[in-house]
């Protein structure tokens, strides 16, 4: 029973190591941030302001070296709001950097209506 607990002490150990690494590459991620050097804010769809549609939209861009979007990607949102994000970010330019890189970008739709 005791080298029962030692393999579960040992199991717990080794998740909350794992679990405080994950995090800290999360960090570094969050600050290895791509600087914006031009941005285009997207069009409110007309279909969308009619529906009183609102929410957030999250996009995965893949950045070129020298600060062009390659493409993106839908993470979440509503898909009356998705095409009008992806059509703004494809004008964005980032400042350029040694690699490709890869970032998450989050809009935000109000209806002020």
């Amino acid at each position: 029973m005791r080298s029962g607990w030692t393999q579960l002490t040992l199991s717990l150990v080794a998740a909350a190591l794992l679990a405080s690494g994950a995090s800290a590459q999360q960090a570094s991620t969050d600050e290895s941030k791509r600087k914006i050097k031009t941005k285009v804010s997207p069009v409110y769809p007309d279909l969308a302001r009619r529906m009183n549609v609102s929410g957030k939209v999250k996009l995965e861009v893949i950045i070129t070296p020298d600060g062009h979007v390659r493409s993106s990607r839908v993470i979440g949102g509503h898909p009356l709001l998705v095409q009008a994000c992806q059509d703004a970010v494809k004008e964005w330019r980032f400042f350029p950097a040694n690699e490709e890189t890869t970032q998450v970008i989050e809009f935000d739709f109000k209806n002020t209506d």
